[in-house]
């Protein structure tokens, strides 16, 4: 058969696009996949609402705590009692305040009357000769550009994220945010919101200042039994909630930098070891598919590696050769048809030739004969290269079957033995009731008739042949032998080849194509079984006759 024309673009199969990218889809897959963990590991952590809440929320009971201490301090030691009321002294609550918040850094307070007035302040106090002196706060802390980078992005990636609707505190990041000279609405004109500051019930006001200060105020009033004689406003640099945060933050950020670049690393070598092959893969299937790779086309460091990418690369390797192997055959098979058929063809063209010019009536009989005969071959070849042709895309469709042989042996044995002639061989069987292989009944019966019609025709008169069959192992092992003049050592390989002309003396022509033995052993290698062919010997070394031996699955 001639080889298949190879497929061009043209011709409805799309070409693969092999141009070279700096980035492959396969790459870009990987890269997705494995940065999407530590992507939402860095989402999750960034997301630092509840931990900053957190430490504000401790800062502010802690200012709490600190501001009830100062006004129960100031209630106690800077009121007088005139008229059963409590009355507050400026005088003594001024000097009592500023001792009060020296210990505390970066840290202000004020004192309110009842009336919303400022009373004291601790960074104001009295210098001599009566002068009014305003310490001024420590400088903010000076902020990296590292410190500006982390908080920024912080910051940016906080605003993409979803926000909980309910946070335990407030941070006012607006630019006009107020900076420690805040204090609430106390005025006299303000009732409402001075009744609230003497309940305690100011909140809590923590803003972010323009100059990079996290300030934290808190008011707390100053209460003398059940009455209140003043409000504490108390402010204060959260330093430690920010380097806290910084920290933090910056380990967070760290971890994600690390984490993405391990990421990337492991991308680019999945990608090295995975996209990068199977494009090679592909070009080398291209070649081959382009006629290019008959010795082989794929790298030998894929066909090297042990893992599913060397399987792969093997496995395709394998296919080639195998597809290479079929073409070459196909091709001997389209040879060899052709040789075949030619000999009968020149046969009765001769034939014809000489019937033309002959007038004996004997002759034309002869030549007629001759015709008949070689149609007759030529009808027995073409059907037997039709078989051989079908055979191995039957069996590529169907799938093998438990089958019991015992029954098939037993008919093909009887059949013979009912219709053969007195000079035709008897045939003996020895086999169990029951024998069941795997394969394809029409196909096993087919090898068999084979078989039994071979050794018949090499069988002497009144000869014997025996069909035996029998457990092997995980297989099932038929042999059929007969006494004929067995098969010469050199053609015990040959003996399947198509075409095989070895034939028994007094045969009438054109019986055999050549194609019975070659059709046998498609078959049963077909079926994943095997078939082999020797000769029987006596035990002196003389040929006794051929053997035979067909192994099969066992079901």
């Amino acid at each position: 058969m001639p080889e298949a024309p190879l497929l061009k673009p043209e011709d409805g199969v799309a070409e693969p696009d092999r141009r070279r990218r700096w980035v492959s889809p396969l790459l870009r897959r990987i890269l997705l996949v494995n940065a999407l963990p530590p992507a939402l590991l860095a989402a999750a952590l960034l997301y630092l609402d509840q931990y900053q809440n957190g430490l504000l929320a401790a800062e502010v009971e802690a200012m709490r705590t600190q501001a009830r201490i100062y006004a129960g301090g100031i209630a106690e030691a800077a009121v007088r009692i005139q008229d059963d009321r409590a009355v507050l002294v400026p005088e003594v609550a001024r000097p009592l305040l500023r001792r009060l918040v020296e210990p505390s850094p970066n840290t202000q307070a004020r004192l309110f009357d009842t009336a919303g007035l400022v009373v004291a302040d601790s960074r104001v106090r009295e210098a001599s000769g009566g002068a009014v002196v305003t310490e001024p706060l420590p400088a903010p802390a000076p902020r990296g550009a590292l410190s500006d980078t982390v908080s920024g992005l912080y910051e940016r990636v906080l605003g993409l994220l979803p926000r909980q609707a309910l946070n335990p505190v407030v941070l006012d990041t607006t630019p006009d945010a107020q900076s420690f000279d805040w204090q609430p609405d106390l005025g006299p004109e303000r009732q409402a919101e001075l009744r609230l500051a003497l309940e305690g019930g100011v909140t809590p006001y923590i803003r972010r200042t323009p100059d990079g200060r996290l300030l934290v105020s808190v008011a707390e009033p100053a209460r003398r039994g059940a009455q209140a004689v003043g409000i504490v406003l108390l402010t204060r640099e959260a330093r430690e909630v920010d380097a806290r945060l910084f920290e933090i933050r910056a380990s967070v950020l760290g971890l994600f930098v690390l984490a993405l670049i391990l990421t990337v690393a492991v991308s680019l070598y999945l990608a090295r070891t995975l996209a990068s092959p199977i494009l090679q893969l592909a070009g080398a299937a291209a070649e081959m598919r382009q006629g290019k790779g008959r010795s082989g086309s794929v790298p030998e460091r894929l066909l090297d590696r042990q893992d599913e990418i060397g399987i792969l690369s093997r496995d395709l390797q394998a296919a080639a050769r195998a597809l290479w192997a079929r073409i070459d055959a196909n091709e001997r098979f389209a040879a060899d048809v052709a040789h075949e058929l030619k000999n009968p063809l020149t046969s009765v063209r001769s034939a014809i030739e000489t019937l033309r010019r002959v007038e004996d009536p004997a002759q034309q009989k002869r030549l007629l004969g001759i015709i008949a005969n070689d149609a007759v071959r030529m009808d027995r070849l073409i059907g037997d290269i039709a078989d051989s042709s079908r055979v191995d895309a039957e069996l590529s469709r169907t799938v093998a079957e438990p089958v019991d042989i015992g029954p098939i042996l037993a008919v093909l044995v009887e059949l013979h033995n009912t219709t053969r002639t007195p000079r035709d061989p008897l045939m003996e069987l020895e086999a169990p009731d029951k024998l069941v292989a795997m394969g394809v009944e029409d196909r096993l019966v087919q090898v068999l008739r084979n078989l039994l019609g071979n050794a018949v025709s090499f069988s002497p008169d009144h000869g014997h042949v025996w069909l035996r069959a029998r457990e092997a192992g995980v297989e099932v092992e038929i042999t059929v032998e007969d006494e004929g003049p067995g098969i010469p050592d050199a053609k015990l390989e040959g003996i399947f080849d198509r075409f095989y002309s070895e034939r028994p003396r007094g045969e009438r022509f054109g019986q055999h194509s050549g194609l019975g033995l070659s059709i046998s052993k498609q078959i049963i290698e077909g079926l994943r079984g095997r078939i082999s062919a020797e000769n029987r010997r006596d035990a002196a070394g003389k040929v006794l006759g051929a053997r035979f031996v067909v192994r099969l699955p066992k079901a």
